[in-house]
């Protein structure tokens, strides 16, 4: 299977990228990390072939001292050619730390261009409308959010957008307003709710973007048939986990976040592992 995949139609990436949350805090919340670890870990994964970061303007240290953002602009701007940044807008930062949603057109507005403001660009390559938290909101329109970050995109301010924490409905809703790039949604081999959905952005060519790729720390990963393979392969459960998802399907990208250098090398050697029928079948 190919280790590139065409975003958007127009934005080659690798298969395996970067997602940044941990780089401020080790999560959503928590107090903040070596910010020149972070700036290490970003400018080694850009030279071990990651040309697609995920990222946030909400991911940030419960002091506010480092921001994801921040440190991706000051470690690889100006950015090299070919590099993707996608980010995402809804969740917002309350004063004690926490998360809320934005759903007025106005807040997204802000949202955006603080990402512009923080990452040093003119355009945004792909913007998440991220609604919920951690489980799509069932029956909760996107129309009005989704028409908002379509006008910027019409503005020139986004190049592609996306979804995330989202359902069937809302993927079908959102594209009869603009084309939808691509969907992030919470996947791995451990929760696998959403095959339809996926299967659906694979019928149509869009991007699926699992956040907690490795389980988030919330799933435990490492179970006989996990760890059977990994044996055979002679490499780490979270490994095989990260080429699972790739096998899973062929617009399946992997954004595996870490704050760690050893973490970082280990996650991109994936893309190395080719699993074979028998290993597809013991992980089915």
């Amino acid at each position: 299977m190919s280790n590139d995949f065409l975003l958007g139609g127009d934005l080659p990436v690798d298969r395996i990228g970067f997602g940044a949350m941990r780089l401020s805090a080790n999560g959503f919340t928590g107090p903040s990390r070596d910010p020149e670890t972070g700036r290490a870990v970003l400018r080694r994964a850009v030279e071990l072939g990651a040309d697609h970061i995920d990222t946030a303007s909400f991911y940030v240290s419960d002091d506010r001292s480092v921001r994801a953002n921040d440190l991706i602009r000051e470690a690889l701007h100006p950015y090299p050619d070919g590099l993707v940044i996608a980010t995402k807008v809804g969740p917002a930062r309350t004063p004690d730390g926490g998360l809320t949603q934005t759903h007025d057109p106005a807040g997204l507005r802000r949202s955006v261009e603080e990402n512009l403001e923080t990452l040093g660009v003119d355009r945004l390559d792909l913007v998440y409308l991220r609604i919920g938290l951690m489980e799509p909101p069932h029956g909760e329109s996107v129309a009005a959010r989704f028409e908002a970050l379509a006008a910027m995109r019409e503005e020139g301010l986004i190049r592609h957008l996306g979804l995330s924490n989202i359902d069937s409905g809302h993927l079908a809703e959102a594209r009869t307003i603009a084309p939808v790039a691509a969907v992030q949604n919470h996947f791995h081999a451990g929760k696998r709710d959403d095959a339809r959905l996926l299967a659906a952005c694979e019928e149509t060519g869009i991007a699926f973007v699992p956040f907690f790729p490795l389980g988030g720390g919330m799933s435990d990963l490492s179970g006989d048939r996990m760890t059977k393979v990994a044996e055979r392969h002679g490499v780490s459960v979270p490994q095989i986990a990260l080429a699972w998802l790739l096998a899973s399907s062929p617009v399946t990208l992997a954004i595996p976040g870490t704050g760690s250098l050893t973490h970082l090398e280990e996650n991109m050697a994936a893309r190395s592992i080719a699993l074979t029928s028998e290993d597809l079948s013991d992980l089915a």
